[in-house]
């Protein structure tokens, strides 16, 4: 392969794992006034990370199984909702109050500490995701596979406290 390709890909890969948490961050603390709240948002990406993490779970069965090109989908269909989670997000929170935990004791703890790991792997879980899918679509498969045992516990473990994030708070959405 081309090094200078593979080098134009991993510049890109990391501007955009850098841009992405940055960008999240100044939006979470703009609001847009004058629009209805898109209160039917966290519902919905909520299924979209349980629909990611069954996919994940499926994507690996049929690779074991050798089927790539039914893996191959289910990757790219995980990435999709992973970006369709990413939009309904930011959406949500420039035109939403954020909600506050209101669990005491010991769930609060919990709540705060699935919170916090979910946030710092989602951002981790950027670059994995990218070099994981550069290596994959440049056929550097055992790079690919290499990775790819890093980052699909990751993935799965933010996939799986997205939904778990969302069912503890749900209760004190307004």
């Amino acid at each position: 392969m081309n090094k200078k390709i593979n080098i134009t890909y991993n510049v890109v890969i990391i501007v955009v794992s850098v841009l992405i948490p940055i960008i999240v961050a100044i939006l979470s603390r703009v609001r847009i006034r004058n629009v209805a709240p898109l209160d039917m948002l966290p519902p919905i990406y909520a299924i979209i990370n349980g629909a990611t993490a069954i996919l994940l779970v499926v994507a690996v069965m049929q690779i074991k199984r050798g089927n790539t090109r039914k893996h191959q989908i289910l990757m790219k269909i995980n990435i999709l909702l992973s970006l369709l989670f990413l939009i309904m997000y930011i959406a949500y929170h420039v035109t939403s109050d954020m909600a506050t935990y209101g669990g005491v004791g010991i769930s609060r703890s919990i709540y705060y500490f699935i919170l916090a790991s979910h946030i710092i792997l989602s951002g981790i879980l950027v670059p994995l995701v990218l070099f994981t899918y550069k290596h994959a679509a440049l056929g550097q498969y055992a790079k690919h596979r290499k990775l790819a045992k890093i980052t699909f516990p990751i993935w799965f473990y933010v996939a799986v406290t997205g939904v778990v994030v969302y069912l503890m708070i749900s209760p004190y959405y307004n």
